[in-house]
Formats: C-alpha cells, structure tokens, sequence
C-alpha cells in the first residue's frame, strides 16, 4: 500500500522512466486493483498496445456517453476485438435518463459541463470505486491543465490516479504508432486530431493545436475526469 507521503518521493523516482516502465512498475503495485481509461482516439494507441503486452486481462474503462461519433465506436469495437482487449462500457445513471432524453440535443450545447458531469465523471467515480489504482493517457502537452500534472495524482478516497505518458509528446506518440504500425481513428486524416463526443468536436486547421477542436467557443477545455470536477460527488448548479 502506498502512504500519501510516499507519492511525491515515487513521482521523482518515476519522472524519468519510460511509460513502459511506468506500466510495469504500475501492474506490479497495483495488480487486478487497477483499472485504465481509454477514449480509443489514435494518441490513445501506444497505451493500450503497451497494456496488451504487459496485462492483456487489463479492465479498460470506455465511457459510451451516446453521443459519439459511430466511426469511434466502430473502431473502438475493432481494436477491442483484434487485440483482445477487457473494455468495459460506461453508462450514465440511469435517474438522468428522463432529464436526458427530454434535453438530448440541447444538453451538449446548452451545458457542456453538465453533460459531461453527466455522462463522463459520475459513470467513472462510480467505476473506479473499490480501485486501488486508475490508469489514464494524458500528457503535459495537451492542455494547459494537464502541464502542471504528476505521474502520481492521489484522488478521492485514496484512489491513485497513474498518468505513464505524461512525459511524452506528440512526436513521441506518433514515432511509436508508425514504429509499432498501429492503427489510427478514421477521422483523423479528415482534421478531426481531437475527437470527443459528435455535438462537442470539429475538425482543425493544419496549423491549429490538436485539442482546438473540442469545445469550439464555449469557454471549456477539458471534460472534467482530470480537473477538479472529478472530486465533486453532486451537481451543483451555479
């Protein structure tokens, strides 16, 4: 078990490694109480390739919000079933169905937030819980937020949040999906380089910075599994 005071002095040992040594160290710690949370973009590729060598019977966490794009769930199902992977679907709490359906169309636009509080955070506090550890993809160079994390985040009720590419960038993503022949969304080569749910994603300019693409003029950057959002049990209306 790791102690609270022992994190800062393991992400100092494990700011230098390789996320595959990262994933290794992570498994041998944490064992079947650990989880990984993927949304099967193309960035999403090199973790999941790493698990399937590592821990294949690794329980992946989707979160299927039902406004995804079908070219997500198609190649979410493929990579699924030609690399054998453990993914677990994720669904909203069934007491949000009404308020849902009644605002299906709307609820994206209308309240961002909202929606992905709904269909992103509380189904993954629910999932994670009983965990000991949870593994997700994000690195330091997405997004302003994401700069300033840590390999080793604690979370709600002694939860270890597990970041393994936080290190690495864009460039070495990519070196290791041709290096590895991965295969890619089938979006991405129509501008799409940032792909969340449909109502809340378009495609970018060459020039433009991957994640430029999410959210477009609603003053928000990120769903809320990595912010602060994350820890709030309710919604609070504001």
């Amino acid at each position: 078990m790791i102690l609270t005071d022992e994190i800062p002095e393991l992400n100092k040992k494990l700011e230098n490694k390789s996320p595959r040594e990262i994933l290794e160290w992570t498994v041998a710690e944490f064992g079947d109480d650990l989880a990984m949370s993927s949304s099967f973009q193309t960035q999403s590729m090199p973790l999941l390739h790493m698990v399937t060598r590592i821990k294949p019977d690794l329980r992946i966490f989707f979160l299927e919000t039902g406004y995804h794009f079908w070219e997500t769930l198609i190649f979410c199902a493929r990579v699924a079933t030609d690399w054998n992977l453990n993914v677990i679907d994720l669904h909203r709490d069934s007491r949000w169905d009404v308020f849902v359906r009644q605002n299906l169309r709307s609820l994206p636009l209308d309240d961002p937030n909202l929606c992905c509080y709904i269909n992103k955070v509380q189904p993954m506090q629910k999932a994670v819980i009983g965990l000991k550890a949870w593994m997700t993809g994000i690195r330091r160079d997405q997004t302003a937020e994401r700069a300033h994390a840590q390999i080793l985040e604690l979370e709600n009720d002694g939860l270890i949040k597990v970041n393994p590419l936080l290190n690495w960038t864009k460039a070495d993503v990519t070196r290791y999906i041709e290096e590895n022949h991965l295969p890619g969304h089938p979006l991405l080569e129509k501008g799409y380089r940032s792909i969340g749910c449909a109502p809340c994603t378009v495609a970018v300019g060459a020039s433009d910075p991957d994640r430029a693409g999410r959210w477009v003029g609603r003053g928000k950057t990120e769903c809320g599994l990595h912010t602060e959002l994350f820890r709030q049990k309710e919604w609070v209306v504001r």
